[in-house]
């Protein structure tokens, strides 16, 4: 198999942050408008823990401690691999910042309404998918059966 051949990915991580209540953190794009779990694009030189305490407070302004991996999605048009751990707050108060209009703590009642299904299923997986991690699919808005 020659290198054009090889199929293309990217690997992302996201952070189910389970605070009082089971609320679960949440941010609303600002590049989008979108709801969705912090997260983002594992850089090439850092490992998926690191990316998530990276990624988290970039997009919170919240340092976490990454517990376990609680879920792998695909979403199968674009290529992203997306690796979901749960974490717990460290320190610092969830705050907008330059990457997030909103920070919020949800139910997750509140998150099946804001959130597309292929994001909203990451943080009920997070919460109810023990001691397994699930592996679902999706098209970037829902879940492929």
């Amino acid at each position: 198999m020659t290198t054009d051949e090889r199929p293309l990915h990217s690997v992302s991580v996201g952070a189910a942050v389970v605070g009082e209540g089971s609320r679960l953190l949440a941010i609303c794009r600002r590049d989008t408008g979108a709801w969705q779990l912090p997260g983002g694009i594992l850089e090439r030189d850092e490992g998926p823990l690191q990316a998530v305490r990276r990624e988290v407070l970039e997009e919170t302004g919240v340092l976490v401690e990454p517990g376990p991996l609680t879920g792998v999605y695909k979403n199968m048009a674009l290529g992203v691999v997306s690796l979901v751990f749960r974490c717990h707050v460290i320190e610092g108060e969830p705050r907008p910042t330059e990457e997030a209009t909103q920070v919020a703590w949800l139910t997750l009642e509140e998150i099946a309404h804001r959130m597309v299904e292929a994001f909203a299923i990451r943080l009920q997986d997070a919460v109810t998918a023990e001691p397994t991690p699930q592996v679902r699919l999706h098209d970037g808005t829902n879940l492929i059966v």
